[in-house]
């Protein structure tokens, strides 16, 4: 699965704050769009920065779907 196809099924239920420590390691806040919790991913790779917050967002709707 591509980054954008990625990023946008993040962006329908989150609110995103990406940004660069001076080490150059990544660091992307997940802003829920309903409940406002932050989930904070950190990584030198763009790739796989976007494959943690995606992977957290499935984990997520497989919890809202069980209750």
């Amino acid at each position: 699965m591509r980054n954008t196809t990625k990023l946008k099924a993040i962006l329908k239920y989150y609110h995103i704050d990406l940004s660069m420590k001076e080490n150059d390691i990544m660091v992307m806040n997940l802003i829920h769009r309903e409940t406002a919790m932050i989930t904070c991913f950190e990584d030198v790779s763009y790739s796989k920065l976007m494959a943690k917050a995606y992977s957290h967002l499935q984990k997520t709707l497989k919890e809202a779907l069980k209750k």
